[in-house]
C-alpha cells in the first residue's frame, strides 16, 4: 500500500513509497473533479502546408523589404501604404493547427520529447492526449490504458521529458511514467493523502522528477517514483497561519490554493495565492514557502521566469510588470503594452531578448529587446478565444494554448 502520512496536519511527511512494482496496478481513491466548460466545435486533424523555417523567415524579410521598395520608387503613387499593409499581413509568425477534439476540451500543457523534437504530447481536460510525430502539424488521439481503468474523466495538468523519460500528472490523483519517449506509459499510484492537487511535474533527470501541488506540497523522487521525499516541511496554509505577524497582506488564516505555479531552469519555484493577492517563492533547501506582498495595485494574474533569471509579473486588467533585477525581487517596473484592454495570461521567452506574451481575445504580443518595448502581432485577431499558455520547446519550436481548443505553432 503506498502511504503518506501527515506528521501533524497540514505539515507533510518525508517520505512516501511504493513497495514493490506490482503495485503499480493500485487505483486511487476517487476525489473531486471540477473543470472549465467551453463551447468547442469540433475540428478535425488537418496539416498545413509549410516551408522551412529559415525560408519563412527570409520570405518576411523580403517581403517587408520589397514592400518598402515599392513605396520609396514611387511607382505606386498614393498606393504604397497599401502595398506595405498588404506586407505586414503575411509578418505573422505563428498558425493555427487544428485538433481532433470533443467539444469542451481545454488544453492544459505540451511537451516533446529531447532527443526527437518531431515527437511531442499535448494534454487536456475530458482525458485528453494527443500525440504528434510531425513537429507538430498533426495531432492524433492517443490512448493510455493504464489511465483508463477507472470510471473517471481526467484533467492532466502537466507533462514533462528527461531524455526519454518522461511524467504525466493530472486530477483526480494521477502520475503516468515512461522510460521510452512515450511509447509505453505504467501506472504509478499514489496516497490519497497527498495534500491538494497536482498541478506540475518537472523532470529532472535519470528516473528522477518533481512533483508539485496546489497547496504547495513539493515531492522529489529518484528512483522512478518508487519513493518520494518531501522538499518542504508544512503546506502553504500551514506556513502562513504559524506566521500570521509576518505582515503579509492577505496571509493570515490563508486556506486557500495556487493560481498558478512556476519553475525556473534553476530549480527556484514562483506562485501566485488563488485570490491574486499576494505571491510566494522557494529555492531548493528551503524548509518552507516564502510569502511576499505585492506593491502593485492590482491583484496578481499570473507570474513567470524571465530567460535572465528576472521575474516577469502580470495583474488583472492587462497590466505587465518586470522585477529590476534578477532573481527574487519585490520591486517590479510597469511596462506600457497595447493589450486593448484585455487581460494578459501568459508569458514565454524564445530567447534573452525575444518573448511572447498572450491573453484575452486573441492577445499576442512581442518583444525583442527582453521586454522593454512590445508589439503586437495579428494573427489570433480573429480566433474568438483567450490565449493562456505560451511555451518555446526549443528556439525553433514554440506552442500558445487557448480556450475552444485553440493551438498556435510558432513558425520561425
Amino acid at each position: 500500500m503506498v502511504t503518506l502520512q501527515l506528521l501533524h496536519k497540514p505539515s507533510l511527511h518525508t517520505l512516501f513509497s511504493i513497495s514493490s512494482p506490482q503495485h503499480y496496478q493500485q487505483q486511487p481513491s476517487p476525489l473531486p473533479f471540477h473543470h472549465r466548460l467551453c463551447n468547442v466545435p469540433r475540428a478535425s486533424a488537418s496539416s498545413s502546408q509549410k516551408g522551412p523555417s529559415t525560408s519563412r523567415r527570409q520570405l518576411i524579410a523580403e517581403t517587408a523589404a520589397a514592400a518598402a521598395a515599392v513605396t520609396a520608387s514611387g511607382f505606386l503613387i498614393g498606393g504604397g501604404n497599401k502595398a506595405f499593409a498588404a506586407a505586414e499581413e503575411g509578418l505573422s509568425e505563428w498558425e493555427r493547427v487544428y485538433l481532433p477534439i470533443d467539444p469542451g476540451v481545454v488544453l492544459l500543457d505540451i511537451a516533446f520529447v529531447p532527443n526527437d523534437p518531431s515527437h511531442g504530447f499535448l494534454l487536456g481536460t475530458r482525458q485528453t492526449i494527443l500525440e504528434t510525430k510531425d513537429g507538430g502539424n498533426t495531432w492524433a488521439p492517443r490512448s493510455i490504458p493504464s489511465a483508463e481503468e477507472e470510471d473517471f474523466n481526467y484533467r492532466f495538468n502537466s507533462i514533462s521529458f528527461k531524455g526519454n523519460e518522461g511524467w504525466i500528472v493530472g486530477k483526480p490523483a494521477i502520475l503516468l511514467y515512461t522510460s521510452d519517449a512515450g511509447e509505453n506509459w505504467k501506472r504509478i499510484p499514489l496516497s490519497s493523502q497527498l495534500p491538494g492537487d497536482i498541478v506540475y511535474i518537472k523532470a529532472t533527470g535519470e528516473k528522477s522528477a518533481e512533483m508539485v501541488t496546489d497547496e504547495g506540497a513539493i515531492y522529489v523522487t529518484s528512483n522512478g517514483g518508487y519513493n518520494w521525499r518531501a522538499a518542504v516541511q508544512e503546506t502553504v496554509s500551514a506556513t502562513l497561519n504559524r506566521t500570521v505577524s509576518s505582515g503579509i497582506s492577505g496571509a493570515s488564516y490563508y486556506t486557500g490554493t495556487f493560481s498558478t505555479v512556476n519553475r525556473s531552469p534553476e530549480g527556484n519555484y514562483v506562485a501566485v495565492s488563488s485570490r491574486g493577492n499576494f505571491y510566494l517563492t522557494w529555492q531548493p533547501g528551503q524548509p518552507y514557502w516564502q510569502p511576499h506582498n505585492r506593491n502593485i495595485a492590482r491583484r496578481i494574474q499570473s507570474m513567470g521566469w524571465r530567460a535572465d533569471g528576472g521575474l516577469w509579473l502580470l495583474v488583472r486588467g492587462g497590466g505587465l510588470y518586470l522585477s529590476k533585477g534578477t532573481g527574487i525581487t519585490e520591486e517590479f517596473d510597469e511596462i506600457p503594452v497595447q493589450s486593448r484592454g484585455f487581460g494578459i495570461l501568459d508569458v514565454g521567452y524564445r530567447s534573452q531578448d525575444e518573448a511572447w506574451a498572450a491573453g484575452g481575445s486573441g492577445i499576442l504580443l512581442k518583444t525583442t529587446n527582453s521586454g522593454k518595448t512590445w508589439v503586437r502581432d495579428k494573427t489570433a485577431d480573429n480566433i474568438a478565444a483567450n490565449l493562456y499558455s505560451v511555451k518555446f520547446i526549443n528556439d525553433k519550436q514554440g506552442f500558445v494554448l487557448g480556450n475552444d481548443g485553440v493551438l498556435l505553432k510558432y513558425l520561425g
